[in-house]
This record gives structure tokens, C-alpha cells and sequence, in this order.
């Protein structure tokens, strides 16, 4: 099996370990900006059972600034060309919303393309996609990062975000992009207050109904923070597992994790239960 057909054959839900090349993402900022660190953290993931490793050069924290693309590349690529060699089997994806890094990520050797914008922010973006025939996540997003958390506000917000990324489906579409490339993320925690990311997680069946896989990312999201009464987003491993067993059992293709050891566990046996649910008169 090549690497893109684990993406599409692996019953096993995925793990997506989270690589953040930046000095400001909202958990992990400046751990990983050398690239020694990064490509360090990125083998040690794959030991613990990433399926992919999602490189990101930008923070997409609430309140994060743009990043143009040379800094971007000069965070992410020497860690991508560094990983690819070290874990020729593994699958990279770039976490990224412009086309020119996402090109050029992909000739150095990603796999997927992860964009939070759904393709808006830079409208080169599907192009790039289709020409590569490569995966790529549409994310949905109220705002930018920089002002998302201001005021958001949905009157039916799980028909919303299904609206809306079946819309951008149908632009991806096309533009070329073939349909088994197309994924889905909800996006907990961008532009989402949180009744709204609450909702959307315990109707994922819905958006998994609707025929693209999902990825689900709520790792050490600050809303489960507030409702577990914790300020230091590393405490909310326990909080996220939680979520991981949820996606799981609701159908969810890829978890986008920190902790990838702990959540891998959590995909696999909330994955066995259902197996299990679903053969047991």
C-alpha cells in the first residue's frame, strides 16, 4: 500500500500528530522551531503511532498574525525534506492556507495539504491540489485567526458548517480536485464559541453522514479547558481523549492530536467497541 492509500484503506481511525515549526502556537510555541527539535518530536510521534505528521509554519491560535510565505517555508521545509528522509513510509501533510507553500511542500515531499481556510484565502490553492491529485482538508473557520474569537455567533451551527464545507466541496470539485481527496474539518475553537463546538461534537455523525472523511482536531482546545476548570492547556490530555473516543464511535477518519501515545490508544479501542456494537445481536 503506498502512503496515500493508507489514507484511503486504513480502517483504523488515523492519528495526525501535530508539529507546530512556530514561536506562538497557543500549546506548544517555540518548542519545536529548530528544525533538530522539530524533526526530533516528528520520529518520536511516528514511534508512538502517528499515521501523519501535519507540519505548520503559522499559528492559527486566536489572535495569531499572518505569516508570509518565505518565513513559512523557511520553518517548514528543511523539517519536511528532513522527515521525509528519516520516514520515507509516514505521511506528511502541510498545515498552511498558501498555495506557494503548499507547492512547494509538496515537491519536497507532503502528501496532504491542510487548509483552515477551505481554499479562500488564497484561490490558488485548489489548482495546486488538483495538479498534484493530492489530499486536501477544507476546514471551516467564522473569521480569521486573528479576530475569529471576537464575536462569533451561528443560528444552527452544526447545518451551517455542513453547508458551508459542502460548498467549498463543490468549488474543490470543480477546480479538478478528485472527490476521494476532499476531507472535512469541522474546525473546534475557530470562530466557535462554546456551545458551538459542544454541538458540533455531539452531532459529528451528521458531518460524517455527509460522505467526505473528517479529521477532528480538539487537542487541548480552550474550551474544554473551561469546563474542566484548567488554565495549562498540557492538562488537558485526559479532556481530548475523551473527544478521540467520541469521533471515533461517531465515524471520524483522522484525530489531530499533541499527544499522539495516549489518543492512539483511545482510537483503538473505542474503534474495537464499535466493531464490536455493530456485530453483536
Amino acid at each position: 500500500m503506498n502512503r496515500i492509500g493508507k489514507l484511503h484503506q486504513n480502517k483504523l481511525p488515523l492519528i495526525m500528530g501535530i508539529l507546530n515549526a512556530t514561536p506562538d502556537s497557543f500549546s506548544d510555541g517555540g518548542r519545536y522551531l529548530d528544525s533538530g527539535k522539530a524533526i526530533e518530536h516528528a520520529i518520536r510521534m511516528a514511534a508512538e503511532g502517528a499515521d501523519i505528521i501535519d507540519i505548520g509554519g503559522e499559528s492559527t491560535r486566536p489572535g495569531a498574525l499572518p505569516v508570509n510565505a518565505g518565513e513559512q517555508l523557511a520553518r517548514s521545509l528543511p523539517i519536511i525534506t528532513a522527515l521525509r528522509a528519516a520516514l520515507p513510509d509516514i505521511l506528511i501533510s502541510i498545515d498552511t492556507t498558501l498555495a506557494d507553500v503548499a507547492e512547494a511542500a509538496l515537491v519536497a515531499g507532503v502528501d496532504i495539504i491542510n487548509d483552515i481556510s477551505a481554499g479562500i484565502n488564497d484561490p490558488a490553492m485548489f489548482n495546486i491540489a488538483a495538479r498534484h491529485r493530492c489530499p486536501i482538508v477544507l476546514m471551516h473557520m467564522q473569521g480569521q485567526p486573528e479576530t475569529m474569537q471576537d464575536n462569533p455567533h451561528y443560528r444552527h451551527v452544526v447545518q451551517e458548517v455542513c453547508d458551508y464545507l459542502t460548498a467549498r466541496a463543490k468549488c474543490a470539485l470543480q477546480a479538478g480536485i478528485a472527490r476521494e481527496n476532499i476531507l472535512f474539518d469541522p474546525g473546534i475553537g475557530f470562530g466557535k464559541r462554546r456551545q458551538d463546538n459542544l454541538d458540533l461534537l455531539a452531532h459529528l455523525d451528521t458531518l460524517v453522514a455527509l460522505g467526505y472523511p473528517v479529521l477532528l482536531g480538539t487537542s487541548r482546545k480552550r474550551f474544554m479547558g473551561a469546563l474542566c476548570d484548567e488554565t495549562e492547556a498540557q492538562n488537558l490530555l485526559g479532556a481530548t481523549v475523551a473527544t478521540t473516543a467520541l469521533g471515533v464511535d461517531a465515524g471520524v477518519k483522522i484525530l489531530r492530536v499533541h499527544d499522539v501515545r495516549e489518543n492512539k490508544q483511545a482510537a483503538i479501542v473505542a474503534y474495537a467497541i464499535g466493531v464490536r456494537k455493530h456485530e453483536t445481536p
